[in-house]
C-alpha cells in the first residue's frame, strides 16, 4: 500500500512484530500454541530411588515394542512369489542432513537390513535395485534371489556422488521393463525411496501410470521430505501405499511394512499350477565344474533335475531351462504368510496364567504388586511422549488357543521369526 508524505497513518497500517504477540496466540501453559505439539521427551526420563534411569529407559523401550506388536492375522489370499524392484533416489536432495549423517547413508543402511529381512521372510521371491539421478535411471542389480548381491551393490553405491534431480518416470519405465520378464503367477511390486520434491521426466507420466495399472504393478513410496501429489496419486491408483516418515525409526517401520506380501487383487486371484524343481546338492566333487549362474569352477552346487546344470545357491531360476529351483524349507518358510499366528492376548495383573513362568524362555513373572507400583510411577511420564502411548501392560501375553503365557520378548520372537506357537505344537 502506497502512503503519501505527511499523511497520517492509521493503527491498522502497522505490523505488530512484538515477540509477545497477541493473547490469542498463547497456549494453555503460557507459551505459544504451536509449541504445545512439541514435547520435551527428556523430561519424561526420571531417576529411580537408586539414582539410575535404566528402568525408565527400559520401560519406554518396552512400550515402543508393544506398540508395534499387534499384526494383521486375517486369513486372506497373498502371493508368496514376489518380484520387487527397489528404486533409490540419488539426487542432491538425498544429501540433506536432517537424518544423520545424511539421508542417503541412512537409506542405504536400512535397505541393506531390509533386503536381508525380506529374503528371510520371502525366500522364493526376487529383488532388483534401480537408482535415479541427473534425470536418468540406472539398473544397479538384476532380479535375483541372492541377498548378498544386492547388499554388496548398496555398499558400493554409498561412495557414489549425488547429482541433479531424480526422474520418477524413467525409473518406473526401467522397472516395468525388468518386470515384463517376470512370470505372471508372481506379484509385481515397486518400492521407491525418495527425498526430492521434484522429478525431471522426459514425457507424459500419465501414460506411465496407465501402463503400470495395465501391467498390474503395485507402486509404493517412502518419501523423506513431504507429501507430493503426483507421487501419492501413482501409489493410490496402483493399490500401493505412500508414507512420509518422521525420523529413522518410523522410516524403518515404513520400509518393513513391505516385507509381508500384500493381498492378491481380485483380477489375479486365480489358482495355477507352477512347475518347480527340487535340486540335489552335489558335494565333494572330484573335478571342479562350472556353474551356469556365474561361470565359475567349484566343487559343490545344486544340480537341476531337468537339464542337469549346476547352480551355486537356492532359490534361483535355472539359466539353461528356466525352471524355478527351490528347496522344501524355502516353501515352508513362505507359507507362514498364508496362515499367520494369532495375536496373543495381554493378561492383566489380576488374571492368573496357567504357567508360573514364561512358557517360552522360563523367565519368572514379575510380582503383581510390583507391576502395579511400577505402572503408577511411570504412567504420567509416558503420557508426555508423543509417539509412545501409555499402557497398562504387564509384560504377560497369553495364547488364545493353548492358554500358555509368554513374555514380551518371546511374543515378538514367535510372531516375527518362529511363526509357530510352542504351546500349540
Amino acid at each position: 500500500m502506497a502512503i503519501k508524505n505527511n499523511e497520517p497513518i492509521d493503527d491498522d497500517d502497522y505490523i505488530d512484530i512484538d515477540d509477545t504477540g497477541p493473547e490469542g496466540l498463547k497456549g494453555a501453559d503460557g507459551g505459544y500454541a504451536w509449541e504445545e505439539e512439541y514435547k520435551r521427551s527428556w523430561d519424561a526420563i526420571q531417576e529411580d530411588d537408586s539414582g539410575s534411569i535404566q528402568s525408565a529407559v527400559k520401560h519406554m523401550s518396552e512400550q515402543m515394542r508393544r506398540k508395534r506388536r499387534p499384526r494383521d492375522t486375517e486369513a486372506i489370499q497373498r502371493g508368496i512369489i514376489r518380484h520387487l524392484i527397489v528404486v533409490v533416489d540419488q539426487s542432491d536432495s538425498m544429501g540433506i542432513k536432517d537424518m544423520m549423517p545424511s539421508r542417503i547413508h541412512v537409506t542405504l543402511n536400512m535397505l541393506g537390513t531390509f533386503v536381508s529381512e525380506f529374503f528371510d521372510q520371502n525366500p522364493i521371491s526376487q529383488i532388483a535395485i534401480i537408482t535415479t539421478k541427473d534425470g536418468l535411471a540406472e539398473k544397479l542389480t538384476d532380479l535375483s534371489g541372492n541377498p548378498m548381491d544386492h547388499i554388496n551393490a548398496l555398499k558400493d553405491r554409498a561412495s557414489k556422488d549425488l547429482a541433479g534431480e531424480p526422474s520418477l518416470q524413467n525409473a518406473l519405465e526401467l522397472a516395468m521393463h525388468n518386470l515384463r520378464r517376470a512370470p505372471t503367477h508372481g506379484l509385481r511390486e515397486i518400492v521407491c525411496v525418495f527425498g526430492s520434491l521434484t522429478t525431471c521426466d522426459p514425457g507424459d507420466i500419465e501414460k506411465t501410470l496407465e501402463a503400470l495399472k495395465h501391467a498390474q504393478v503395485r507402486v509404493s513410496m517412502v518419501h523423506l521430505a513431504a507429501e507430493v501429489h503426483i507421487y501419492k496419486r501413482i501409489c493410490q491408483e496402483t493399490k500401493g501405499e505412500y508414507t512420509v516418515p518422521e525420523n529413522e525409526h518410523t522410516m524403518k517401520d515404513a520400509l518393513f511394512d513391505y516385507i509381508p506380501p500384500p493381498p492378491v487383487v481380485s483380477a489375479k486371484a486365480t489358482s495355477d499350477m507352477i512347475q518347480m524343481g527340487f535340486p540335489i546338492k552335489a558335494n565333494n566333487l572330484q573335478v571342479p565344474t562350472p556353474c551356469v549362474c556365474h561361470h565359475e569352477l567349484s566343487f559343490s552346487g545344486y544340480i537341476c533335475p531337468r537339464c542337469k546344470s549346476k547352480v551355486c545357491s537356492l532359490p534361483t531360476d535355472c539359466d539353461v531351462c528356466g525352471l524355478p529351483l527351490v528347496s522344501a524349507p524355502h516353501l515352508a518358510r513362505s507359507y507362514h504368510h498364508m496362515f499367520p499366528e494369532e495375536n496373543y492376548e495381554e493378561a492383566t495383573v489380576t488374571v492368573e496364567l496357567e504357567d508360573s513362568v514364561c512358557f517360552g524362555c522360563g523367565a519368572q513373572w514379575i510380582d503383581s504388586a510390583a507391576v502395579q507400583q511400577q505402572q503408577q510411577q511411570q504412567q504420567q511420564q509416558l503420557e508426555t511422549l508423543p509417539h509412545i502411548p501409555a499402557s497398562s501392560g504387564t509384560g504377560r501375553f497369553k495364547c488364545p488357543r493353548c492358554k500358555h503365557g509368554f513374555c514380551l520378548d518371546c511374543d515378538i520372537f514367535i510372531h516375527e521369526t518362529l511363526h509357530n506357537c510352542p504351546g500349540c505344537v
